[in-house]
């Protein structure tokens, strides 16, 4: 067992413990834009979501294709939306284990945006990363319709859309929930308390990461297509360029955003007992 962190004594002071939390991102740093290892980061990104896209999309579109009723085909043919759920959690089980040890493996704006509120990234690296992501979510789209072009616009190029019979407020409900659902185990898998605790254990983070995706978009994919990840939906959007795939799409930007900040204050916070932490060191000077 790992020694948690401790108020003790009347001085407050704090016993040790055998984890060491890494100190916080500073807000902008300069110096980052200097060296190779950030730009190699934000490169490892925008492939990593590239290939992200490409496979998701692909697998998406082979399933309408696969069960269109104008070509006969059987109805419960395809892969399904089983297979659809393990198209996207199985992708990021593999480009988060990929990616990890070089950019952290976000491959999504949710997350780094979760990650920058709890000051593990710098607001320079953020905003680099979100924009490699939304730049590879593009790109993967693109490549998808210039291989399946015909395919691509007939079945809707794997846009995110608010599904007929749900309101606007169930769809932005199932974003915030899904993304906290994702976040929150992304901070629990990396948490370096619980890596510590559970030494005894094997734990390969990018498995539960993998698993939460997987889950989040078997309840979610009858509601809006399931987003919870920004760059996901904004490449779909931009590639297809249909109506239809802008109707709505401020759902697949601010729930995303608000369940990724609520995961991040909930684990930070509360979890983690930040906020009392921040007290008791404040009463000890």
């Amino acid at each position: 067992m790992a020694k948690d962190i401790e108020a003790g004594g009347r001085s407050g002071e704090y016993i040790d413990k055998d984890y060491h939390d890494p100190p916080p991102a500073p807000l902008v740093d300069p110096e980052e834009l200097t060296k190779w290892s950030f730009y190699r980061a934000a490169i490892a990104e925008f492939i990593a979501t590239l290939l992200f896209l490409y496979i998701t999309v692909l697998t998406v579109i082979g399933y309408k294709s696969q069960t269109d009723p104008a070509k006969n085909t059987d109805q419960c043919g395809g892969v399904g939306i089983l297979g659809i759920a393990w198209a996207f959690g199985g992708m990021i089980f593999v480009l988060v284990y990929c990616t990890a040890g070089i950019s952290g493996g976000h491959i999504n704006p949710a997350v780094t945006f979760g990650l920058f509120l709890a000051r593990k990234v710098s607001l320079v690296r953020a905003i680099v990363y979100m924009v490699a992501q939304c730049l590879g979510a593009i790109c993967g789209c693109g490549l998808v319709k210039a291989f399946q072009k015909a395919y691509y616009n007939r079945y809707g190029g794997g846009a995110n859309e608010l599904s007929a019979g749900y309101s606007k407020g169930t769809g932005l409900g199932a974003e915030i929930i899904g993304t906290f659902v994702l976040v929150y185990t992304v901070f629990s898998a990396t948490d370096p308390k619980r890596n510590a605790r559970d030494s005894h254990v094997p734990v390969l983070a990018p498995l539960p990461i993998g698993f939460a995706v997987f889950m989040v978009h078997l309840a979610t994919i009858p509601v809006t297509g399931t987003g919870i990840n920004p760059a996901r939906s904004f490449g779909a959007a931009v590639i297809y360029n249909q109506e239809k795939a802008w109707d709505d799409h401020w759902i697949f930007w601010v729930g995303p955003f608000i369940g990724a900040a609520i995961a991040a204050f909930y684990h930070q916070h509360i979890l983690r007992a930040g906020a009392v932490k921040a007290i008791s060191s404040f009463r000890s000077n």
